[in-house]
């Protein structure tokens, strides 16, 4: 058989105990201090609303002048490299869309944003995925509707 320890705190209050008034006093309990925001101060000085409000019209500028140059470039591209065949022209397309990736850095360095430390990768990598394929997308696209017609196979426009 097993031994059970025997129990050493209060036994349960009985129904007919929960009906007696209860004399009890009630336990002080003291009160917890209220803890001051008392975190470091960060490294970086605090941006006020003005210059973040200023900072992402800025940064939105240059997401949309991306994503139009990244059209622009990609139907040119279709009509520069008409001429290179073959596998030049998928390597002269892709090194002119890096070229004007670089030219857009460079306006964006120009436009002086006063960006945090933690924040200066932005002007590289605000909107390149988009960038890259919507440049690649509409690259492909023009170049099928412009040689669509000379394909017998295709779609006549």
């Amino acid at each position: 058989m097993a031994k059970f320890k025997k129990k050493k705190s209060k036994p349960t209050p009985e129904p007919e105990d929960s009906k007696k008034e209860s004399k009890e006093e009630p336990v002080d309990i003291p009160e917890t201090e209220k803890s001051e925001s008392t975190s470091e101060p960060s490294k970086e000085p605090s941006i006020n609303e003005a210059e973040k409000s200023e900072k992402d019209r800025k940064l939105n500028k240059l997401f949309w002048m991306r994503i139009a140059l990244a059209i622009i470039a990609g139907t040119a591209a279709t009509f520069i490299f008409e001429d290179i065949e073959g596998e030049e022209r998928r390597w002269a397309s892709i090194a002119f869309m890096i070229i004007v990736f670089f030219g857009t850095i460079i306006v964006a360095k120009g436009m002086k944003m006063q960006l945090p430390s933690s924040d200066r990768k932005k002007v590289v990598t605000q909107a390149i995925g988009s960038y890259v394929f919507l440049y690649l997308f509409t690259w492909i696209v023009t170049y099928t509707l412009v040689h669509s017609g000379s394909v017998s196979t295709g779609i006549n426009i």
